[in-house]
């Protein structure tokens, strides 16, 4: 008897069912791919933050000491401190090796050239090839400075061929194919980089380059790295050094920049490694603030579909007390007749929720190519906490209809004057 009083209910109120359903798919829809996408997103937004260049430096761990005698910084203000170049494959040996998008070394040095004096000559890759173990890769300011645009050709990393920065191409009046001569040395210009930064002032070449006009092989000055990374939290701020054991473990196996750092200076000896601070803290805040809206617009779906349940369901509530009255003239209790609507609202949220919980994978896959270019990837695990969300949004849309149902006086129902 009871599921013929579910049965009929549906076979007799369809209209009233359909609109109700329309609103648990709709709120669920919008629900499942705002979580969707924001729980999928992070990875892919680091990734697409990680264009904006590197959010790690590495510096000689003799650049942190500071000697002080009655006040006064008696550190040498030269750069006598390097970073060896051959220990910045074993970056690829590191826990979070798959997080580091691209690093470049960098040897900056003052040249005298074409009549200007006091030049800085930079030293970096610009796609080098490396090696660690088995694993090939490639890496330089190409990987982590996307945005650099050269007028010309990319200097190759085994050359003697150098980039002119557009400001300072002007003032010396070279163009791209011109050879300049810096120290005794001729190198043939390949092309006008542009940056919009101090590089545009600069020579920019192969860092071997650098080292040679330096005369300190294998000598690197700083080292940029582009990582991405988890948004800090309190835990991820806390110093490693008073962490014992399971957290000293759950902080260095979190992608955090800190723990990231804290590897880096692993992997090479006698560095430093410290965050990019404007640059990391600015990426958790637009990403914290990307998933707050994404979970509000979920919330807001869900307020609008509850309140939809709502209003339909007081009005098939309203035109079945009739038969609300005849169930308690018949000896029926506010329980029973209570639990035969929350059924209702049960099937609904099943029905309603697997048909928006499909509906929202398709919404998350087009948001995902559309706004992330990107593809979003709806775990299964995540079907049984939507159509929980479902049954929670039509519990609640039909908790104060039911409630006013199973207070009707059978008398007045059963006259038609409820």
């Amino acid at each position: 008897m009871f599921l013929r009083l579910v049965y009929e209910s549906f076979r007799r109120q369809k209209r009233r069912k359909l609109l109700a359903g329309a609103a648990i798919i709709l709120g669920v829809g919008v629900a499942t791919a705002m979580i969707a996408v924001a729980t999928d997103i992070g990875d892919k937004v680091n990734r697409e933050l990680r264009t904006f260049g590197a959010n790690l430096v590495v510096t000689p761990q003799e650049d942190t000491l500071d000697l002080q005698i009655a006040g006064v910084d008696l550190k040498a203000p030269s750069d006598g401190a390097y970073l060896d170049e051959g220990d910045l494959p074993k970056i690829h040996g590191m826990y979070w090796h798959n997080n580091i998008v691209g690093f470049a070394p960098v040897l900056p040095v003052v040249v005298n050239v074409g009549g200007a004096t006091n030049v800085t000559l930079l030293g970096t890759y610009f796609s080098k090839d490396l090696s660690f173990g088995r694993e090939e890769f490639q890496t330089g300011v190409r990987a982590i400075y996307p945005w650099w645009k050269v007028s010309g050709a990319w200097p190759g990393d085994d050359s003697q061929d150098v980039l002119l920065g557009e400001r300072l191409a002007a003032g010396l009046g070279r163009k791209t194919g011109d050879e300049i001569d810096i120290g005794s040395q001729a190198h043939r210009v390949v092309g006008v980089l542009s940056t919009g930064g101090v590089e545009d002032d600069q020579i920019v070449a192969p860092l071997a380059v650098a080292q040679s006009i330096l005369g300190r092989p294998g000598a690197v000055r700083r080292l940029y790295v582009s990582a991405v990374t988890k948004p800090e939290d309190a835990f991820a701020r806390r110093d490693p050094k008073s962490l014992r054991g399971p957290e000293f473990d759950r902080w260095y196996c979190s992608p955090y920049v800190q723990s990231i750092a804290y590897q880096l200076q692993e992997s090479i000896p006698h560095s430093h490694a410290e965050q990019i601070r404007q640059v990391a803290q600015n990426e958790g805040t637009v990403l914290a603030r990307i998933k707050g809206l994404m979970l509000l617009i979920a919330l807001a779906a869900l307020l609008a579909a509850a309140l939809a349940v709502s209003a339909a369901m007081a009005t098939a509530l309203f035109e079945r007390r009739g038969e609300v009255g005849l169930m308690r003239a018949l000896g029926a209790g506010s329980v029973s007749i209570a639990a035969i609507f929350f059924a209702e609202a049960l099937l609904l949220a099943v029905l309603g929720g697997s048909v928006g919980f499909a509906g929202g994978a398709m919404l998350a896959r087009m948001v995902g190519r559309s706004i992330f270019d990107s593809q979003i990837t709806v775990d299964v695990v995540l079907f049984p906490i939507v159509i929980a969300i479902a049954v929670l949004v039509s519990f609640a849309g039909s908790a104060l209809a039911i409630r006013r149902a199973v207070q009707f006086d059978p008398v007045y129902a059963l006259r038609g004057e409820a």
